[in-house]
């Protein structure tokens, strides 16, 4: 158990049995996952969420940090609970969300998968790639074990460090997703809060962080339109 986890929800380690091509008939063979040997070993989260507003959806958000690390990605330029439903529509059309698999996919295959309709994001081929480069830096630096960026982490600035040099995340992205984190997963070093910054103020609705039912994202969602227009506002005065 990491330094960080505090009050981090229980875990259990779970082995993924082999993936057979039984299950995955229509999708090219060049991007099925290894069909031969067994996925990877990984401690399985075991968090109640409610971001994607779908059950079997936020299911997979609360046990798969990889899935959990991935709606983070997508939430750009796209509906929230849309980006994080994305991780489930992928897991169905690729038979398996381990980074090692997703890395080693070929591109345009696993392009398509994401650009299928209902794509998982309004740039889903451009995403898919986002996806890959992320699979690969996980699979390179936490052994395909994405829970462990924040379970090995030793404080909040690691932690920050860690989520800002993942592919398409950054500075405002990282601070949200630690966010999130430390409210509903239980990552809170000491001092988290003020380190984190304003995204992990208690009794806000600011970002995913604070979405835990259909009231709080819609609370979430004007949040960030009144930003928007205050934005657009003093654009126009300045």
């Amino acid at each position: 158990m990491s330094s960080l986890s505090g009050s981090h929800p229980d875990l259990t380690v779970r082995t993924h049995p082999p993936t057979g091509r039984a299950d995955l008939q229509g999708r090219p063979a060049h991007c099925l996952p290894t069909a031969l040997s067994p996925r990877h070993t990984v401690a399985v989260m075991q968090a109640d969420l409610t971001i994607a507003q779908d059950p079997d959806a936020d299911a997979l958000l609360g046990r798969d940090a990889f899935a959990l690390v991935c709606g983070m990605l997508l939430d750009q330029q796209f509906p929230m609970e849309r980006a994080f439903a994305g991780p489930a529509k992928l897991l169905e059309r690729f038979g398996t969300l381990d980074p090692a698999a997703v890395a080693a996919a070929e591109p345009q295959s696993f392009a398509d998968l994401a650009a299928t309709p209902p794509a998982i994001h309004r740039y889903g081929r451009s995403m898919a790639g986002r996806i890959q480069a992320l699979a690969a830096h996980v699979v390179e630096h936490y052994d395909g074990d994405a829970e462990r960026i924040w379970t090995t982490a030793s404080d909040t600035p690691q932690l920050l460090a860690r989520l800002e040099a993942l592919p398409g995340f950054g500075t405002q992205k990282a601070r949200i997703f630690a966010a999130l984190l430390g409210k509903q997963l239980g990552v809170r070093p000491g001092g988290w809060r003020e380190a984190i910054g304003p995204y992990a103020a208690a009794g806000t609705f600011r970002s995913v962080a604070d979405v835990v039912d259909a009231e709080s994202l819609a609370k979430v969602r004007a949040f960030k339109q009144a930003a928007k227009a205050a934005a657009k506002m003093s654009a126009e005065q300045g």
